[in-house]
């Protein structure tokens, strides 16, 4: 394998809001060549109980939008005051959030909406039942993304329309015992690449053998 490559389509997988390319569409059969690779993906007890929602009608992916928007103006007002540790992620959020704000605004223009699904409702159950249950599907969504990344197209993982998860299943005709996951708005993406984000030492987040305890030199 080549490892620079691999470790270079890890590293600068973003995701993408105020570079997504809304006047260019995606094909049909490239998105269905990154659904079939993001099936590859592992999946607890062999279930393969994933689906993906492939929203490209103009009403539909404008009214996702509309319920995504909602949910943004709500989030937003919760986190007003929120504060941060004086680090990298403080430094980041001011270009965060405009970048969240105008996905929120212009959500509606990506020709491709994606919403993956898993078979299964696990609101009231454990966290083994949970965990399980959304193990099985995140992998897949993340190869897509990767599959997406490698052909020069954007995505954005995206939760926030699932404060009106009812309204958005009904919009697309979902059975009662599936579950959404996420909204990705999909477009190629403008410019030549992407670089490696900032982020907090893997160092200061791994822990061997137990909490807080570092690797002995």
């Amino acid at each position: 394998m080549d490892l620079a490559t691999i470790d270079h389509l890890l590293t600068t997988t973003r995701s993408v809001r105020r570079r997504l390319d809304f006047a260019r569409p995606v094909e049909p059969a490239v998105l269905e060549r990154c659904l079939a690779i993001a099936m590859q993906a592992p999946t607890g007890g062999n279930e393969q109980g994933w689906h993906f929602v492939v929203v490209t009608d103009a009403a539909k992916r404008g009214a996702l939008a509309e319920l995504y928007r909602r949910a943004f103006a709500a989030y937003r007002q919760m986190n007003a005051d929120r504060e941060l540790p004086d680090d990298v992620r403080k430094a980041q959020m001011p270009r965060i959030i405009a970048s969240a704000t105008y996905l929120a605004e212009h959500l509606h223009e990506a020709s491709v909406h994606v919403v993956p699904c898993i078979e299964g409702r696990v609101e009231h159950a454990g966290v083994l039942a949970q965990a399980s249950v959304y193990g099985s599907v995140l992998p897949a969504v993340w190869s897509l993304m990767l599959a997406l990344r490698a052909r020069g197209i954007g995505s954005a993982w995206t939760t926030l329309h699932l404060m009106y998860e009812q309204d958005a299943a009904a919009l697309l005709g979902l059975p009662a015992h599936v579950t959404q996951v996420a909204l990705l708005p999909v477009a190629y993406f403008t410019g030549a690449d992407f670089k490696p984000a900032r982020r907090l030492p893997a160092a200061a987040r791994t822990h061997w053998d137990a909490w807080g305890r570092r690797r002995p030199a």
